[in-house]
């Protein structure tokens, strides 16, 4: 295992390994109990990587940090395209930073709560009928799972 070295460049293989961060979402992996001290990474694409740390501070540092660093930089989402009306997609992620001042990005990630907020209560609101099993259903769930975790 190479240990970082902040004087040596990156190499192709590190960069096509690195793990981007914008949009994600860092949190103490809850559901994971074979280790202790275990954050959970999951990208933008939805992948989940699990991270061990030395200790619980070391732990919520992490997970502060890479909060703090995909809140700052990853720039608001696309809207959802015309077609996707009645089939729910999840809107494009930018990969590009934002070109928001701080103030601005914290108002547009305010009011992107506030939005998704009103859009969770909403869609619950009307669940698919029971009776109905199939592609309504699981697109239901996909669209409930997308908004919780938002």
């Amino acid at each position: 295992q190479d240990e970082y070295k902040p004087e040596k460049a990156l190499s192709e293989e590190d960069l096509k390994n690195a793990v981007s961060v914008h949009h994600a979402l860092a949190s103490k992996a809850t559901d994971y109990e074979k280790k202790p001290n275990v954050l959970k990474l999951k990208t933008a694409d939805w992948r989940v990587l699990l991270f061990q740390a030395q200790s619980q501070e070391e732990m919520q540092t992490w997970i502060n940090k890479i909060n703090c660093v995909a809140a700052v930089f990853s720039a608001p989402p696309f809207p959802a395209a015309i077609g996707s009306q009645k089939k729910f997609s999840r809107p494009l992620l930018p990969a590009t930073t934002t070109k928001l001042s701080q103030d601005e990005q914290l108002k547009s990630h305010e009011a992107k709560l506030k939005q998704i907020s009103t859009e969770l209560v909403e869609h619950r609101s009307y669940p698919p009928d029971k009776k109905l099993k199939g592609k309504e259903v699981d697109d239901y769930k996909l669209k409930d799972h997308y908004l919780e975790f938002e």
